[in-house]
């Protein structure tokens, strides 16, 4: 795995949202001007880590006794961990981990934000222009 090929993946996931911050690539589920949520990010500079994402109170613990694997800076207390190297894991698992990632992160998303999901794209993105101007 490496950056590029996780990227396309994650772009892959439904109503994903990328966006460039703290140094790297932030991955929402919904744009975050509507109430979306991230659950992955890349780095884009050498800082320790090459991603990091949300492993969830249930699944924390146990990716944090691998090596190579730690605790997220700033985001650990809601269960995030980063990883240190692309070869800490295979390719399948960064695959499974980031769909993971997603489908907690989707799964926890309030009432509003799933009847967002159920608008058509065009009806998304009038969304998302329009809490935009507002901000």
């Amino acid at each position: 795995m490496d950056a590029e090929r996780a990227r396309v993946f994650l772009l892959s996931l439904p109503d994903v949202v990328e966006t460039e911050q703290w140094g790297g690539l932030v991955f929402w589920v919904g744009d975050k001007a509507v109430g979306g949520k991230m659950f992955a990010r890349l780095a884009l500079e050498q800082e320790g880590c090459v991603a990091s994402f949300a492993a969830g109170a249930e699944h924390y613990n146990e990716l944090l006794e691998q090596d190579g694997i730690f605790p997220a800076p700033y985001m650990a207390r809601i269960y995030w961990v980063a990883v240190e190297r692309w070869s800490v894991l295979r390719d399948s698992k960064w695959l499974e981990e980031f769909t993971a990632a997603y489908e907690r992160t989707r799964a926890k998303m309030p009432p509003k934000m799933q009847r967002f999901f159920a608008l058509s794209k065009v009806e998304q993105k009038k969304a998302i222009a329009a809490a935009r101007r507002k901000k």
